[in-house]
């Protein structure tokens, strides 16, 4: 049965993966969709090799320069438009692929219509965890992550009954930083923070990973994912980047999920899943790996990760403003308006002034979001020489 695929963000690192595994399955997956917000000579490259019926660009501007160099003359725009192309009868997957808030009620909206989800973008799930996963529930559909952790927790989970769980520990490799010492941090150029040693993401994320942010966005994240309470999550860092995440069950036994650092495999098996496919990616050469090592972070080096771990355990709205104000601190970091160092702070800062909602709604949820990149926007305002 061909499955039809719709990939919010489709001009990204993960949606332009994501085209390639629709490539190499001809016979299973069709892209019907495909939405961006601003790369518009990619898309209509994209649009020339895959023919799909559904398109989406945010910007206005964006779509008007998309139809003068494509002969595709119907363009969705804004987020009625990828709402629109998230929730249409054509489309049985829905790939969210997108780095942003905006993606939240597409995302809603997708659920609430049925869709399988397949997602890579964590900040989501950070933000309304607790409301997707019970639209999940209610709506009898799937969201499977493509998230390499957390894609690896799923995949060690399965036939796994969470009675008999002990513990799981997200794995990271430390990112362009681990290693370095206290005054290397400090000096580092963007360049240098912006130079992973293991994957090739955008900006945003390659920063988030740089700060260990990344790791606790996915902690947050996997504890909706996996209902499981905060305590038994566990983050280690792993240099190698080989196994991607372990599943500690109560009777000592370690699952362990290994693989090349290749993003088309996790997005692979979300679109295959509960099937596996056959794929010429290449195969983890065992005998070739060396030493395997594992440490614990150092939360006074990395206190990205320790404010994530924290409003994960105050719970509710916190884990809002720790996305809101850690993605307006990134942004005002590449964009060179602050040093690095000055991202905990703003954080902590926009922490500090917010009143937690327990169970936020959708309202409130978006109301928090745009409250907590306010509050930090203008805290990097009062700290700038006038």
């Amino acid at each position: 049965m061909m499955r039809r695929v719709a990939v919010l963000g489709s001009t990204g690192s993960i949606g332009r993966n994501t085209l390639e595994v629709i490539a190499s399955h001809p016979d299973r997956l069709q892209l019907v969709g495909v939405a961006a917000r601003s790369r518009v000579e990619e898309l209509a490259q994209q649009i020339d090799r895959f023919h799909p019926s559904l398109v989406s660009v945010w910007d206005e501007e964006k779509a008007r320069a998309l139809a003068r160099v494509t002969t595709r003359r119907e363009i969705l725009t804004g987020p009625e438009g990828l709402t629109a192309l998230a929730t249409h009868p054509d489309v049985d997957i829905v790939v969210v692929a997108t780095v942003g808030h905006e993606a939240l009620l597409p995302l809603v909206r997708a659920i609430q219509a049925g869709k399988r989800i397949a997602l890579a973008s964590k900040e989501l799930l950070v933000m309304a965890g607790e409301l997707l996963m019970r639209l999940v529930q209610e709506h009898g559909t799937s969201l499977i992550p493509i998230d390499s952790e957390h894609a690896a927790l799923f995949q060690c989970l399965q036939g796994v009954v969470t009675s008999q769980v002990a513990r799981l520990t997200v794995t990271g490799s430390g990112g362009p930083l681990w290693g370095k010492s206290a005054a290397e941090m400090e000096a580092a150029t963007r360049e240098e923070v912006l130079a992973h040693p293991k994957w090739r993401m955008g900006p945003k994320i390659t920063v988030d990973s740089a700060t260990l942010m990344n790791k606790g966005l996915e902690v947050i994240e996997a504890r909706w994912l996996f209902q499981l309470p905060l305590e038994r999550f566990r983050v280690v860092i792993h240099p190698e980047a080989v196994v991607h995440a372990l599943v500690e069950l109560v009777d000592g036994t370690c699952l362990a999920q290994m693989s090349p650092c290749d993003m088309r495999l996790p997005i692979q098996y979300a679109l295959s899943f509960p099937e596996r496919w056959e794929s010429a990616r290449p195969r983890l050469e065992i005998t070739q790996l060396g030493a395997l090592r594992f440490y614990d972070p150092d939360l006074e080096r990395f206190p990205c990760l320790r404010l994530a771990l924290e409003a994960a355990r105050m719970g509710g709205s916190a884990c809002i403003v720790l996305n809101g104000a850690n993605d307006t601190a990134v942004r005002a970091y590449l964009d060179g308006q602050i040093p690095l160092r000055d991202i905990p702070r703003v954080i902590a800062e926009t922490l500090e002034q917010h009143a937690v909602v327990p169970h936020p709604s959708l309202d409130e949820i978006l109301q928090v979001d745009a409250w907590s990149r306010h509050t930090a926007q203008e805290l990097m305002h009062q700290w700038s020489p006038r």
